[in-house]
């Protein structure tokens, strides 16, 4: 997860939520963060899950305590529609790159479909070279700069949807819901080898990182424009990245002992596993692993109480 660097001290405030920003093309991921972080003027905030400058879509932006949890945000399905260019090859596999060749455009809708096919379920792709993926220390896309090519390993990656939209001349445009580490443009290339005509991905916007929607997002510009109140009224509580979690409610005695990292005694019934675990004001103390064996939940990661002048979203029903 990707972390800002913090402003002096005195400018910044205690912010603990969760922000669904749809960030615009021509900005990286760690610039729209940047401008989302001094508008909210934030002590401590992070992105999950990269986009390239040229995509948009969907960014979860965690700030203060929501950090914590934001791993399960990162290893999500995501969600794309994407935009392939047939009968052009570039450096990148994008419209970055300086174009390679060009090659005349004739297949079927029939061979569009076998085409999709092969690459739906379980495959190997091999990462870009422009990528921020190290090698020996530094980021592949270093040695493209260069000129130089390294070999990559193939890694395992699931496709789980993969379906055309809309196909227009040599543009086809195809929702993509895929496992961590996928490269939808590496995804554009292979579709375009396997027409035999070559491809690039032309655009790509992120609709959907696991069960968050870019429906529910916010563009950068409405909310850079908005007063701090209206702002702060746009953050979702910070166990909404826990919902999937089964919750455990506790006395007093035993939120206080959770907060403090000691186990507590659990009720029979309760769910085998991680819990989310909540005060007996409703108030989100943080996540825990029940053992069934023992009858008690031990905290892995506890949430900081607030203080004074802290921005905290009440927490989700538990």
């Amino acid at each position: 997860m990707a972390t800002a660097t913090d402003r002096p001290r005195r400018e910044r405030r205690r912010v603990d939520g969760v922000l669904l920003l749809d960030k615009p093309t021509g900005c990286s991921s760690n610039a729209a963060l940047q401008r989302v972080k001094r508008a909210y003027g934030a002590a401590k905030a992070g992105h999950a899950g990269t986009l390239d400058p040229a995509a948009s879509g969907l960014l979860p932006v965690c700030f203060g305590e929501a950090t914590k949890f934001a791993q399960g945000l990162t290893d999500a399905d995501k969600t794309y529609e994407a935009l392939v260019e047939l009968g052009v090859t570039t450096t990148t596999g994008d419209a970055e790159g300086e174009v390679t060749g060009r090659h005349a455009v004739a297949v079927s809708p029939e061979a569009i479909e076998a085409a999709l096919g092969r690459f739906r379920g379980a495959i190997l792709q091999v990462p870009p070279m422009h990528s921020a993926l190290k090698r020996q220390g530094q980021p592949l896309y270093a040695y493209a700069r260069r000129g130089e090519e390294v070999a990559r390993a193939p890694r395992p990656v699931t496709i789980h949807e993969l379906r055309l939209l809309e196909g227009s001349g040599t543009r086809l445009r195809l929702l993509v819901r895929c496992s961590k580490g996928t490269y939808v443009r590496v995804l554009a290339e292979d579709i375009g080898r396997g027409l035999g005509c070559g491809a690039h991905l032309a655009g790509l916007r992120r609709t959907a990182v696991g069960a968050f929607a870019v429906a529910q997002a916010h563009p950068l510009d409405v909310l850079e424009a908005m007063t701090p109140g209206e702002r702060d009224g746009l953050l979702l509580p910070v166990d909404a990245l826990l919902e999937g979690l089964p919750s455990l409610q506790l006395d007093a005695a035993a939120a206080a002992a959770f907060r403090h990292g000691r186990a507590v005694r659990t009720p029979s019934g309760a769910a085998a596993g991680l819990l989310r675990a909540y005060g007996p004001e409703g108030e989100f103390l943080g996540v825990g692993c029940h053992d069934t064996v023992r009858g008690e939940v031990l905290p892995s990661r506890v949430v900081a109480a607030a203080a004074g002048g802290a921005v905290s979203v009440p927490a989700s029903a538990a």
